[in-house]
């Protein structure tokens, strides 16, 4: 079963179910296999390496033949020449993220692309609108990864922002199977966005340790840091370092991912900040992605077909 909106149009793609941009595990061997599945695959750049991104884009294309983007994480990439770096590899989508969004989408678009921003309040939501993007990725507090200090819920974000704009909106931030896609799409939203469930994927390279805590892991296990505190605030699992850190904001937040590399691959989780979602206390297994992604279509339909059965007339 496949699905028809604005947001298939516009990617190219089966199933509106876009992957997290996840720093160091957002890469060829992840991303193609949601390509490959229907969905849209994204390679990240929030790592900083651009030389090992152009490596696995190229990847991407002995292991796909189909659409797939990659994110311009604003914050974390300072290359300028990161707009020609994308034309030049032949992407035709990019999402940006964790910046201002007019910085680069008028040179994207003239360029041919298909941009869609990352917003987290409404405000950011008009102001990526107003910088001409194709369409918008809502993401709720929910969401693993870094946040927006002032924390705003799925339920409260998406209705509003897609009550004020006009452009297509994914939902990011608790979305993991066909019920919270339907629950998304009754929103206003035309698709959604996995990054726990997708860290937790057969072919996601993360590292076991990591996978098997998320599987694990209650509704309650995740911590909400750096509230108040510089920078960021983010959102991750519960660990002995996550609880030390929940209360007491450390001066700079990013020296607690100095040995990142030794928890997403490594299986160390208390090397650094295992970011993750509070969708891990609804994750019971890991699966492929080919997997995740029918059975989430497969139950959209079903949990539709259901409300209409018992509710319309």
């Amino acid at each position: 079963m496949t699905l028809h909106n604005r947001v298939t149009e516009l990617l190219g793609v089966a199933h509106p179910i876009v992957q997290a941009p996840m720093g160091w595990i957002a890469r060829a061997q992840l991303a193609s296999a949601v390509s490959n599945a229907g969905g849209m695959g994204i390679i990240e750049t929030s790592s900083g390496k651009l030389d090992e991104v152009r490596l696995e884009i190229r990847r991407m294309r002995e292991l796909t033949d189909k659409p797939f983007g990659v994110n311009i994480a604003l914050t974390y990439v300072r290359d300028p020449g990161i707009v020609q770096f994308v034309v030049d590899e032949g992407v035709r989508f990019v999402t940006t993220s964790a910046g201002d969004p007019s910085r680069y989408c008028a040179e994207l678009k003239a360029a041919g692309l298909t941009v869609f921003h990352v917003v987290p309040t409404l405000k950011g939501a008009l102001k990526a609108v107003e910088a001409g993007v194709d369409g918008l990725i809502v993401e709720g507090a929910e969401g693993g990864g870094f946040k927006n200090q002032r924390d705003v819920a799925s339920m409260v974000l998406l209705p509003l922002v897609c009550s004020r704009v006009k452009v297509p909106v994914i939902a990011a931030g608790g979305f993991s199977d066909g019920v919270s896609m339907a629950a998304a799409f009754a929103l206003g939203a035309e698709g959604i966005q996995m990054g726990t469930r997708m860290l937790t994927a057969a072919e996601s390279p993360a590292h076991p340790n990591w996978k098997n805590a998320i599987v694990d892991a209650q509704e309650t296990d995740t911590v909400f840091l750096n509230r108040g505190g510089n920078g960021p605030a983010l959102r991750a699992l519960r660990t002995a370092r996550t609880t030390r850190l929940e209360f007491n904001n450390p001066e700079n937040m990013r020296t607690e991912f100095a040995n990142v590399l030794d928890l997403y691959f490594g299986g160390d989780m208390e090397a650094a900040v295992p970011l993750t979602g509070q969708v891990c206390g609804r994750i019971d297994a890991v699966l492929s992605v080919r997997e995740i992604l029918d059975q989430t279509i497969a139950e959209f339909h079903q949990t539709l077909g259901a409300l209409a059965a018992r509710y319309v007339a």
